[in-house]
């Protein structure tokens, strides 16, 4: 039932005929040459026409209010608005669809993280099916594949249980500052009242570049089939430096316009088993699941990360997919708005809010 192609948006939770929406899109240019005969001398040539077919698919999440998918929906119950004009859906699909992952690890988590995501690892390989091709990477200050994209759910399993996560304290010094050295004598540090020199800010420095993480998952991911569904199953704290290479903005652009959700796991804190965290002023792994059309998930011990995992590749494999050609959008902007509206009370949506343009333009 639940992800495609080129197109910017938001992901959200909302209520019946309210919704947030869409996700993906895909575009065909065609140019056709005029076939008329060379005009007479002294006239000019018409210009070529251009003739421009623009398929937007939607791919959806549907749940209800305790959180589980909602099966048996039908076309019928959907509506699609682009810069809120009702579109006419044209094509519908709530057939599951195969998978194409990378699982990015954070490679620099709590120590207490670290330990109950280590022993959790093998159960990651128990969500994917024969038909599922999955990647393995890992990262911190520099992302590193681990395994490439393999359909072997075996030599998944064995390269999960053979990584070894690091970790790091939660407080260190990060080197001498004036207001917390304290009083020097001869140039070195007084003892503190614990026998530790007090030496720097008891800050941890964050080396994670998650952003160029991100970025290079995608870059794998780029170049599958628009006939599956292209997910970063993404496992972190949420930690990020301010050395990456590519911004939050450019990384989201990058997502959306190679059809790529991304499903985060944060290991931070835990809730309520399956329970959504929300809150404003969202951490970067939640906006990048939220604004591709994804999902995030909370926990922090090791028998809820081993159900939460499955529990992501279900819903991103089972979501209804929309198709629809624009009509009466502006031709004069680049992002258009997506609504999806579902006629069933009690429901909530997840998916991608609009679509940009230039991101259905090939790049060279």
């Amino acid at each position: 039932m639940f992800g495609l192609a080129a197109l910017l948006g938001f992901s959200a939770s909302v209520q019946p005929r309210h919704s947030d929406t869409p996700r993906s899109a895909v575009a065909r240019t065609t140019v056709e040459q005029s076939q008329q005969p060379a005009a007479q001398s002294g006239q000019r040539l018409p210009p070529p026409i251009v003739s421009r077919t623009l398929n937007v698919v939607v791919p959806v999440t549907v749940k209800d209010g305790r959180g589980q998918l909602v099966a048996g929906l039908q076309k019928s119950d959907f509506e699609v608005l682009a810069d809120n004009v009702q579109q006419q859906i044209e094509n519908f699909s709530a057939d599951p669809m195969p998978l194409s992952a990378v699982v990015l690890i954070d490679n620099d988590l709590p120590d207490r993280s670290a330990t109950q995501v280590q022993k959790s690892l093998v159960a990651i390989s128990a969500g994917f099916g024969h038909q599922d091709e999955v990647a393995l990477v890992t990262y911190d200050k520099f992302p590193t594949t681990v395994a490439e994209f393999s359909f072997n759910n075996d030599k998944l399993f064995t390269s999960l249980q053979r990584l070894q996560l690091g970790s790091h304290t939660n407080m260190v010094n990060v080197g001498p500052t004036t207001a917390d050295s304290g009083p020097l004598v001869n140039g070195q540090s007084l003892p503190s009242s614990t026998g530790m020199p007090q030496h720097g800010s008891g800050r941890y420095v964050e080396h994670d570049a998650l952003n160029d993480a991100v970025y290079h998952a995608a870059g794998m991911l780029k170049s599958r089939g628009r006939d599956r569904r292209k997910i970063i199953f993404l496992i972190s704290d949420g930690a990020d430096s301010k050395n990456n290479s590519h911004t939050f903005d450019e990384t989201v652009h990058y997502l959306l316009s190679n059809d790529i959700s991304v499903y985060s796991i944060s290991v931070t804190r835990s809730l309520p088993f399956g329970r959504k965290f929300v809150q404003h002023g969202l951490a970067d792994i939640e906006k990048y699941a939220s604004e591709t059309g994804g999902d995030t998930y909370f926990s922090a011990k090791q028998r809820d990360l081993e159900r939460l995992y499955s529990q992501v590749t279900e819903e991103a494999r089972n979501q209804y997919t929309l198709t629809f050609s624009p009509h009466n959008v502006s031709i004069a902007k680049d992002y258009h708005s997506i609504e999806v509206r579902v006629d069933r009370p009690d429901l909530s949506i997840d998916t991608r809010r609009g679509y940009y343009d230039s991101s259905l333009i090939p790049a060279d």
